[in-house]
């Protein structure tokens, strides 16, 4: 920054990725995450950051979705009255993304926040396109105990496979949606094609999936139903309680491989 004073915010962490060759596995530059990380060193009072140029981009994302019409009419009945499932992959811009947008930070009790890193979104609709349900799936969590002593991971080895696992962030079947089985039935289709969905766009599979279940709002039936497995609990406590002063609702901590030999991908030392 002393030698180029004249660089803003996007500058030095897209030179910084440069240097340190910080890339993603599909070759791009992991842009975003070295802009957090610069933005803690200055958090801790370690470096100062040229003023920024424009709104951040975060706050952009966060902010509320543009309203989106859609129909609310009750939708019950047999699962076999609404099969064949319509199942889109929402990309960013796409004419989907507003409508997935809505309806998450609508009815969802999290609301939507910006994804950071990797991460996919399904919007799932009936065959007369009535919208049905959303799921997101994003970054795993950093550590679990119950999820690591599963796997069978050491700290070196998380670090270097915790890439080849996502969390299921959100999971959203419409509150006028009363179909049973429904739920189960809609992670069993979306788990058959989401390695191959991240493979196409990040360049590297999935081996296992993760979800936390609040055990003060859900008994995670749906996952059960769909063969997912349940590794332990939470310890209440989130990933910034650095002393143990941060208290959360305790959550049940679910996976599911979608290979075989998930445990040989995740514990290889290459």
């Amino acid at each position: 920054m002393a030698e180029h004073p004249g660089w803003h915010r996007t500058r030095l962490s897209r030179e910084l990725c440069v240097v340190l060759n910080w890339r993603g596995a599909e070759g791009r530059l992991k842009d975003i995450a070295c802009r957090s990380f610069l933005l803690k060193l200055e958090r801790r009072g370690q470096i100062v950051l040229p003023p920024r140029q424009s709104q951040s981009v975060n706050a952009l994302r966060n902010r509320c979705p543009a309203s989106v019409s859609y129909g609310t009419q009750a939708i019950s009945g047999a699962l076999g009255d609404l099969l064949p499932l319509q199942i889109s992959a929402v990309a960013h811009g796409c004419e989907d993304h507003a409508l997935f947008k809505c309806l998450l930070s609508r009815h969802h009790y999290l609301g939507l926040r910006n994804t950071v890193g990797e991460n996919l979104k399904y919007l799932l609709r009936d065959p007369g396109g009535r919208p049905l349900a959303c799921l997101l799936f994003g970054s795993a969590a950093w550590k679990s105990v119950p999820r690591d002593a599963f796997i069978g991971w050491d700290p070196q080895s998380r670090q270097r496979n915790l890439i080849c696992l996502t969390n299921n962030t959100r999971f959203l079947i419409l509150p006028w949606v009363q179909v049973p089985h429904l739920a189960s039935h809609v992670l069993a289709k979306v788990l058959r094609r989401l390695s191959t969905d991240w493979t196409g766009k990040y360049g590297h599979p999935i081996y296992l999936l993760e979800t936390f279940v609040d055990r003060t709002r859900f008994r995670g039936v749906c996952y059960r139903a769909a063969n997912w497995i349940l590794t332990g609990q939470t310890k209440g406590r989130t990933r910034n309680d650095r002393y143990t002063t941060i208290h959360a609702p305790v959550k049940d901590v679910y996976v599911y491989p979608l290979s075989r030999h998930f445990r040989r991908e995740l514990c290889r030392e290459s």
